[in-house]
This record gives C-alpha cells, structure tokens and sequence, in this order.
C-alpha cells in the first residue's frame, strides 16, 4: 500500500498530482506549437491537427498507466 508522507497525503497521491501536471504541460505544449505551425503553413492544418491529436493521446495513454501505477 502507500505510504503516508509527513501532511497525511499518501505518496501515490503526490504521484498522481505530478502525473497530471506533466500531461497537462505536454498537451499544452503540443497544442501551442501546433498553433504556431499552423499560422505558419495554413495550408498544412490538416496534418497538423492529426499529427497533434495522435501525440496528444500517447500522452494521455501515458499518464492513464502511470496514475494506475501510482494509485495501485
């Protein structure tokens, strides 16, 4: 089980938190260069917009295992 850190939040839940704030900096940051690509190459949207959503899920595919790995 997890163990208790020194304010009584388990160290799975700290885990947890880090988790979902690297994702949320990693989406961001996919969805701000895919934005400034696209002011770049209006005419290559399309390929950014899959390019960015396909990124987008590994992340979040990514952070689901880990947050099962912290919370177990």
């Amino acid at each position: 089980m997890a163990q208790e850190a020194g304010g009584g939040v388990s160290l799975g839940a700290l885990g947890a938190g880090i988790t979902i704030i690297g994702a949320g900096f990693g989406i961001g940051k996919i969805g701000a260069s895919a934005v400034e690509a696209i002011a770049r190459q209006p005419e290559a949207t399309n390929k950014i917009q899959t390019a960015m959503i396909i990124a987008a899920a590994l992340i979040e595919g990514a952070t689901f295992f880990a947050l099962i790995i912290c919370l177990s």
